[in-house]
């Protein structure tokens, strides 16, 4: 069985729910408390055992590469100034073992043709997808969420997707699944569909930003014509991919903070601030101070 070498980071988005914000700085980089949202993707792919990083970006998304790449000047400035704990945690960024590799994505065609786009530079092995929107945390003293799927990819030996169970009335912003239980806490995908209305959703269990994905799925990717919202989708792919071969729903253990919503990245903010070792005790101090 091949080991998860890759993993593919779509971050070409435009971030028009945070605008202003997000007009010259990528939502990928807005901070949750004092790291962006791409960093805490990449330290959970790099923790779940993956060296190779690959970003598809655009326009404007400059940053990004800047925040993963070596900065002498700061470096020195803390070297000089003797900061050592301030150099260690820039170094940290990017260990001497994490490769990067970016490439862009020219035009927005969908999460599909984003995917699509780090095709050449998975070596025709198996591939995970991150979401830098969606913050994942796994339990308190257990693996963290891409881990735990890497750990159940051993044991299955084909693509597995992270699943949670929503509310009827949002599974028209999800990819929806329905399948039969195989094993704790998953689920073997007989039926996948984008967006449904909540008359035609299969089921409640919602796809989050979490894959684990055979190399075949390219190859029904481009086979798919554009899909909701008139983009190519990669839960369409993921269909296409079913009638092959088999694809596993995992119900994770922790929580997801969609930071795509203002509320999503607010709720993050606050619960990853009193869990902070620097802020979190003053924090919680401050707001049990508030008057609410």
């Amino acid at each position: 069985m091949n080991k998860i070498n890759t993993a593919v980071f779509p971050v070409a988005g435009l971030g028009t729910r945070f605008l202003p914000a997000t007009k010259a700085n990528p939502k990928e980089m807005l901070p949750i408390v004092d790291k962006p949202l791409i960093q805490y993707a990449v330290e959970e792919a790099y923790e779940a055992g993956i060296r190779h990083m690959v970003f598809v970006t655009g326009r404007n998304k400059r940053s990004i590469e800047d925040h993963f790449d070596t900065a002498y000047e700061l470096e020195s400035e803390l070297e000089a100034n003797g900061k050592t704990a301030m150099l260690e945690l820039v170094r940290s960024l990017a260990p001497a073992d994490m490769d990067c590799t970016y490439v862009r994505q020219a035009r927005a065609l969908g999460l599909g043709h984003a995917v699509l786009c780090a095709e050449h530079l998975t070596n025709g092995e198996p591939f995970a997808v991150l979401l830098a929107d969606d913050l994942m945390q796994g339990e308190a003293g257990g693996p963290n969420v891409l881990k735990q799927m890497v750990q159940a990819y051993e044991r299955l030996g084909n693509s597995v997707i992270a699943v949670q169970e929503v509310p009827l009335d949002h599974v028209k912003r999800y990819g929806i699944v329905a399948g039969v239980a195989d094993g704790e806490r998953l689920l073997k995908v007989q039926h996948i569909v984008e967006k449904p209305s909540p008359e035609k959703a299969p089921s409640r269990l919602a796809v989050a930003g979490r894959y684990i994905l055979s190399h075949a799925v390219f190859g029904h990717i481009r086979k798919q014509g554009k899909g909701a919202g008139g983009e190519l989708q990669l839960t369409d792919g993921i269909a296409g991919l079913l009638a092959d071969e088999a694809v596993h729903a995992y119900t994770y253990l922790g929580k997801r903070y969609d930071c795509g919503s203002k509320e999503g990245f607010l709720e993050a903010t606050i619960e990853l601030a009193l869990q902070h070792p620097e802020v979190g005790e003053s924090f919680r101090s401050y707001l049990k101070s508030l008057q609410l």
